[in-house]
């Protein structure tokens, strides 16, 4: 499965195709991610792309291909945001500026649903290896890119020489993650804002102050 959510081997599609396909994919998204995987019916998303029913059959055989473009998207989605807020991190401000965006963003719906890769993790982990296997591929790729930027800090030396950023990273990640699923139980963010700081209090015993 690539990035783009198309299956390697799939006929290339018109611009007209394309766009419709597309367009299901998008549709699928944000119903999965408000509704759940599992209450999403394609019913719902064939009204909700205004596709019929014979459209989306012919790029979707069954919901199990569709999640995994699901997935795919949502993981494009979530690198290049994360490229953008991580590819030039160098310094701790700028793991204060990348944990406030986070929580900002979230804030703007309470908490509720969650992170868009992690609430598809919890759903599909345990129903579809092709999709679990993409879904941990993603998270590694996003945890590399807090990894990157922590070697940076290093070679900076704003960050110890003794610091092992790789376990910084995973540490981070496992703190974001868990964050919005507290988040999203509570529609509260505060647990998020607190499972962060407490990561990010870790980081800094790390951080020199000149």
């Amino acid at each position: 499965m690539t990035r783009s959510g198309s299956v390697e081997g799939e006929p290339r599609l018109t611009p007209r195709g394309a766009a419709t396909r597309q367009r299901i994919i998008a549709a699928a998204a944000e119903l999965m991610y408000v509704k759940g995987v599992s209450s999403t019916t394609l019913d719902e998303v064939r009204a909700a792309s205004g596709t019929s029913k014979s459209q989306l059959y012919h790029h979707f055989a069954d919901k199990e291909q569709l999640v995994r473009a699901v997935v795919a998207l949502r993981a494009e989605q979530i690198i290049e945001r994360e490229q953008a807020a991580l590819l030039r991190l160098r310094s701790f401000n700028g793991l204060l500026r990348w944990r406030d965006a986070l929580v900002q963003r979230n804030a703007l719906q309470k908490g509720a649903h969650g992170c868009m890769l992690g609430s598809l993790a919890v759903e599909v982990s345990d129903q579809d290896d092709v999709a679990r296997s993409a879904l941990a591929e993603t998270f590694g790729e996003w945890e590399g890119l807090i990894e990157a930027g922590l070697r940076r800090m290093q070679e900076a030396r704003t960050l110890a020489a003794d610091a092992d950023p790789r376990k910084l990273a995973t540490g981070l990640m496992a703190a974001l993650q868990g964050g919005y699923l507290l988040a999203q139980a509570a529609h509260d963010i505060a647990p998020m804002e607190t499972a962060l700081d407490l990561a990010l209090d870790h980081v800094r015993t790390f951080v020199s102050d000149s």
